[in-house]
């Protein structure tokens, strides 16, 4: 087992990382204060992992609840069904909810402890390979709006993270593909070595070889826990994790919400931001060409769906965290490695980018 640390003052907590973990009744009852817990999960994940999660929490009053699967479940209703069992039970202050699944489990469980009487303790369980390595670690929690993803939320750090990596072998590929987009993300902002790497053996790591899937999960956890020790609110620095996902988000609502997975979307929306790049001079057309390869070598989408129109993509990115007093910023390349916020692009660069891909 590999364990990291969010580094974040009082409020730091670990990430452990390994196979099996999920059976460790040491890394739960560590981080768990009173004697109720409620285990949030969905309808996927529940018969697979749900029974041995209870188990090892056997010492507690537990309660569970099982949500229905997709994004577009991912609503202020559904966050609503977990207050109801939390209520119904009776649930104080010193309960602690545990999220066994993905990022939509991850997001609306962590929203939930963070709301119910006024904040309590959560677990991050993640499932999938996008919530090991990006969705669990930050405290950045929430639901979708159908005006804007993720707008309604709050940042509450979790008590810990247990990453299983023996449960992304129950993983459907198009999901561990998902991931993946993720995964490249942090070669493409921070770090250009791990990047290199991706592009040798990524025929490798879709074989699921296991040392490989422990590798990209801990470096990628690792970046991801610098950047939010770094800044926690996304103030600052944080804002680069976003590469891709104001294309991506805009996709996503356009589409409706759990049409394409959150993944394949970012995919798209970092080759586009990577095209933007190229335009401003930041990037060489070969390094856009030699990402699109990547992604594809990955299984995951290039462009957008067909259909959606520049103005329809310009009106879903402005309804966007990183939109302030009306101007638009995106998370683009310097270079491979090397990512920035910022607002200093021309219109018309933007506008050559979303026709091309348009097209």
């Amino acid at each position: 087992m590999k364990t990291l640390t969010v580094g974040l003052g009082c409020r730091s907590y670990p990430i452990y990382i390994g196979s099996d973990l999920i059976h460790s009744s040491m890394l739960y009852t560590t981080h768990i204060k009173g004697l109720d817990v409620a285990i949030v999960t969905n309808e996927t994940v529940a018969p697979l992992y749900l029974a041995q999660v209870r188990q090892v929490l056997s010492d507690y009053n537990v309660i569970e609840v099982v949500l229905p699967d997709g994004e577009q479940w991912k609503t202020l209703e559904t966050v609503n069904r977990i207050f109801d069992h939390l209520l119904a039970a009776r649930h104080t202050r010193t309960t602690t909810l545990v999220a066994l699944g993905g990022g939509v489990v991850g997001d609306m469980t962590g929203f939930a402890a963070a709301c119910y009487q006024r904040g309590v303790d959560f677990i991050q369980v993640p499932t999938t390979l996008l919530s090991q390595v990006d969705s669990s670690i930050g405290g950045k929690t929430g639901v979708n709006h159908p005006l804007g993803k993720n707008m309604i939320g709050a940042f509450h750090q979790p008590a810990c993270v247990i990453a299983d990596i023996a449960t992304l072998n129950t993983l459907p590929d198009n999901d561990l593909s998902a991931g993946l987009a993720e995964v490249i993300k942090y070669g493409l902002i921070c770090d250009s070595d791990f990047y290199e790497w991706l592009q040798i053996n990524m025929a490798s790591i879709l074989d699921r070889k296991p040392e490989l899937l422990s590798k990209i999960v801990i470096r990628s956890c690792q970046r991801k826990a610098e950047i939010v020790a770094d800044d926690e609110k996304e103030l600052g620095r944080r804002v680069i994790l976003n590469l891709g996902h104001t294309f991506g988000h805009a996709i996503e609502a356009w589409q409706g919400y759990g049409q394409w997975r959150h993944g394949e979307a970012v995919a798209v929306g970092m080759v586009m931001s990577a095209d933007l790049s190229a335009r401003l001079g930041w990037l060489d057309q070969q390094e856009v060409e030699q990402l699109v390869v990547l992604l594809e070598s990955a299984r995951l989408p290039v462009s957008p769906p067909v259909g959606m129109s520049a103005d329809e993509f310009l009106s879903l990115m402005r309804v966007d965290k990183k939109v302030l007093d009306g101007t638009l910023r995106l998370v683009l390349l310097k270079r491979i490695g090397d990512a920035t916020v910022t607002s200093e692009f021309s219109g018309k660069c933007l506008d050559q980018t979303l026709a091309k891909f348009i097209c």
